[in-house]
């Protein structure tokens, strides 16, 4: 075969190459299109540190102001170990509770942990609901096709 010719066919299956893969890549950034009637997310919680549980908050408003789920997301906040600080009293965070239990979220507080760490069920705002087990409630959560979300505590200086 000629020179010119197998330069001529190698560049142009490289240039289809390319281009394929830009358009492989141009329908990887399209975003996601909900189509189901119903969505639900439990997110976990197990830290207690300030930062944590705003960050958790933060992500759940997010999640309930997404217009694609508008009226088609559930949304619990399951509390365990060290998370139950998000819902004790005088924490600085029961109006942003108070709004997500408004718009539907179920905040709930692992009953295990509540034994295990000797925490009074009247420390906790009176509007939690006591669940037997966190890991219970998460596991029936995700037999029932719920996401689950576990955000990390934010890194210092974020």
């Amino acid at each position: 075969m000629n020179m010119f010719i197998r330069r001529a066919l190698v560049g142009a299956t490289l240039t289809t190459f390319a281009l394929l893969s830009g358009l492989a890549h141009a329908e990887d950034t399209v975003p996601a299109i909900a189509t189901q009637s119903h969505y639900g997310a439990i997110f976990q919680i197990d830290s207690g540190s300030p930062g944590a549980i705003k960050k958790t908050i933060n992500n759940i408003e997010n999640l309930l102001h997404d217009p694609r789920l508008k009226g088609k997301v559930q949304v619990e906040l399951i509390a365990n170990a060290q998370g139950f600080a998000a819902y004790v009293k005088n924490n600085g965070f029961e109006k942003k509770l108070q709004v997500l239990q408004q718009q539907g979220v179920l905040l709930a507080q692992c009953a295990n942990t509540l034994r295990e760490l000797h925490v009074d069920r009247k420390d906790l705002y009176p509007f939690i609901t006591v669940v037997p087990s966190g890991m219970g409630e998460i596991t029936i959560r995700e037999a029932q096709g719920w996401a689950y979300i576990h955000p990390s505590a934010p890194k210092p200086g974020l």
